[in-house]
């Protein structure tokens, strides 16, 4: 009963899915971006969009919806100074301005606890508007 209960207390259930599709983008390759979802209802959180490994960051940003929060994962790739191909896998907290004060909330409590069960995220973004997380942005973490 006391698993059950601190289980309620921390909230959110992560669907399976959630890691093992995680697990096919770090050691496949086979997705460029993951979009996750709150669903309150259920109290979990699910796969919501994979991206295709040929889909663009426009596309990632484009499955980011204006006015509500997710997680997303990116697998970023980049030339490094010495022209090296390297990449970097990316969590993004997405937490719009004009997102419910409520929405905000769940995803804010329950983030580092849902980052914790992907195993291999390198850089961790924040972001409350699409600039916050341009290519820029992500050029510059990924070092």
């Amino acid at each position: 009963l006391r698993g059950a209960m601190a289980n309620a207390a921390s909230g959110m259930a992560v669907h399976d899915d959630c890691k093992l599709k995680f697990m096919e983008l770090k050691a496949k390759r086979t997705h460029r971006f993951i979009v996750y979802k709150i669903e309150e209802k259920q109290k979990q959180v699910v796969v919501e969009k994979l991206g295709e490994p040929t889909q663009t960051y426009e596309d990632f940003t484009a499955s980011l919806p204006a006015q509500e929060c997710r997680y997303a994962v990116y697998d970023f790739d980049f030339l490094t100074e010495d022209n090296v191909p390297k990449s970097r896998i990316f969590f993004i907290a997405w937490s719009p301005d004009t997102a419910k004060v409520r929405n905000k909330m769940i995803y804010a409590s329950s983030k580092d606890r849902f980052k914790r069960e992907l195993d291999g995220i390198q850089v961790e973004l924040q972001a409350t508007d699409p600039t916050e997380m341009d290519l820029d942005v992500f050029k510059s973490r990924a070092n």
